[in-house]
């Protein structure tokens, strides 16, 4: 009987200890639980939350300083939602796709006058 109480016990632990945390309803003590979330990550979470809930991971990483892709990638794999999606690595911008095709162009542009005027 006591090996079923501590086995029931354990995994209890474990799913307590794998439950998702979303940053939109987590309290202070909540945050600090999730690995590598310490007390001054966990305030600044909550200062930006105070301005309004956070629309999704961009918008997480965008406002709390400190917190970027790597940040995010770690928190999310320790069990960290927003709105209950996990971090997938946000894709860039659509203008930031857009002007990083428009630098290769005029790069490839400049670097064949180059030549042409070495001829």
């Amino acid at each position: 009987m006591l090996k079923k109480v501590l086995a029931l016990l354990a995994m209890m632990y474990a799913v307590v200890s794998f439950a998702a945390v979303d940053v939109n309803k987590a309290s202070a003590a909540e945050l600090d639980g999730v690995k590598g979330i310490g007390p001054t990550a966990s305030s600044r979470i909550l200062a930006e939350r105070k301005k309004g809930e956070f629309k999704d991971w961009r918008d997480f990483t965008t406002r709390v300083k400190g917190i970027k892709d790597a940040k995010a990638k770690k928190y999310s794999a320790e069990g960290l939602t927003v709105n209950g999606a996990a971090y997938k690595g946000e894709a860039p911008p659509a203008e930031d796709i857009k002007s990083k095709i428009e630098a290769k162009k005029n790069k490839g542009e400049k670097a064949a006058l180059t030549e042409v005027s070495k001829k």
